[in-house]
């Protein structure tokens, strides 16, 4: 089982903080993990697509869409941040 993280806006987008899924075996990275959560979200799916969106596999950030998702235990989505 793994645990996904909405953050920001996305957690608005999802309706939800967190979630725990069980993605099928054939979901090797954050992009294919992406599609699987659009086949009943689209609308979410193309938020978490954004080029601007973060993405931490079990607390480090990962390197973008092609990330491998082998293992992990926690997977957060984050909107950009801004600070002053």
């Amino acid at each position: 089982m793994t645990r996904i993280l909405y953050f920001g806006k996305l957690r608005d987008a999802a309706g939800r903080a967190s979630q725990d899924a069980a993605p099928p075996s054939d979901i090797a990275t954050v992009g294919q993990l992406i599609a699987w959560i659009g086949a009943d979200r689209p609308d979410l799916a193309d938020a978490l697509s954004q080029p601007s969106v973060r993405v931490a596999i079990d607390q480090e950030i990962a390197a973008g869409p092609d990330a491998p998702l082998a293992g992990a235990g926690e997977i957060a989505f984050m909107p950009p941040m801004s600070g002053g």
